[in-house]
């Protein structure tokens, strides 16, 4: 005789020549577990019905319910297309796939109304890849300073300042502005440097922060570190989306296939990533500059240097492995950067 566990409900006990009639019409399974009614559930014999019809030399095969189309009637349409499929207040009761669908469809839906306008259909796409990060980014690091207007005025502000000063006026391009941007073309790798760090690194991060400035400015209580980091990474995702556009629209256009479309990719997803982590490391240090204004000409001075530095470098190395590494070590910094914020407030306010 023999206990059968399902789904955590005990039935039996039933002999083995019950458990083959019922194997049979398929009202118990080989997968379910069983053991002797002589030793507990929780012993070494608790194993399948099918390793104890087996061990006792017992052939059983599950016969089927008569033919193909007979099955089918049996089963029923409503397994197939179930009445409430178009009952809109039954959908509503379980939303996850409706989630699901929002995100999964959206950039074809995206796509088929835009396609018109390739400018257009590249930058509501990078806005749908950018709101899946910006939910990320509130689900890690949300605190109750953080407000949902705050959140879309700084991303859109940071994206009319890009539009200004690259689209416009072309500032980076400016030789009397920009004197050392040159030189991220010079074939000496110092020089190199100097152009990615002071020429791109130190523009590009400063032009982040002005809308972390701004949010500072018009905050009516001190924000901790982990609010501006957040208020960073949404500046950062803001920038790297309104360059990947312009890079998909000119510098991959040139590219082969396949380098397009890696490249688009990276647009897409790593890249404004790390000009999020860039910038919230601004947001981190632009908050201790709030609470701590007698270090604030410091703190303002590390805001951008610290990711200005970091951006040129990485400039520099591209996806080579160090490129890759110096990615990963931007993530960390950040990590390390909010975990030791607690000690550095109370290190700073003696």
């Amino acid at each position: 005789m023999y206990y059968i566990f399902r789904n955590n409900q005990q039935f039996g006990p039933y002999s083995i020549d019950v458990l083959k009639t019922y194997v049979v019409e398929g009202k118990i399974l080989k997968q379910d577990k069983a053991c002797p009614v002589s030793n507990p559930k929780t012993s070494q014999d608790v194993q399948t019905v099918g390793y104890y019809l087996k061990s006792g030399g017992h052939t059983v095969k599950v016969i089927h319910q008569g033919a193909i189309f007979k099955q089918l009637k049996d089963i029923g349409r409503e397994l197939i297309l179930p009445g409430n499929v178009f009952a809109w207040k039954e959908i509503k009761k379980d939303s996850r796939l409706l989630w699901l669908a929002l995100l999964g469809l959206a950039p074809a839906f995206l796509i088929s109304f835009f396609s018109a306008v390739p400018f257009i259909t590249f930058y509501v796409i990078s806005l749908y890849f950018s709101i899946i990060w910006g939910l990320f980014f509130f689900y890690f690091f949300k605190t109750p300073q953080i407000k949902t207007k705050t959140t879309i005025a700084l991303f859109f502000i940071l994206q009319a300042v890009v539009f200004l000063v690259w689209d416009i006026l072309r500032l980076p391009a400016w030789p009397g502005i920009n004197v050392l941007y040159s030189f991220t073309d010079s074939p000496n790798i110092f020089l190199k440097f100097i152009g990615y760090i002071f020429g791109v690194g130190f523009l590009e991060e400063a032009v982040k922060a002005i809308p972390l400035l701004f949010v500072l400015w018009k905050a009516k209580e001190p924000y901790i570190p982990q609010s501006m980091v957040f208020y960073g990474l949404m500046s950062g995702i803001a920038f790297g989306v309104f360059e990947g556009v312009q890079y998909q629209m000119t510098v991959n256009t040139q590219l082969d296939y396949a380098g397009a479309f890696f490249m688009n990719v990276a647009r897409l997803t790593s890249l404004p990533f790390l000009h999020a982590v860039w910038a919230g490391m601004a947001g981190y240090f632009l908050s201790f500059a709030c609470l701590y204004p007698k270090y604030r000409l410091s703190l303002y001075f590390l805001a951008i240097a610290v990711p200005a530095i970091i951006h040129g470098v990485y400039d520099v190395l591209g996806w080579s492995i160090w490129g890759l590494a110096l990615m990963l070590l931007s993530v960390i910094l950040l990590m390390c950067y909010l975990k030791q914020s607690v000690n550095y407030q109370s290190k700073l306010s003696k």
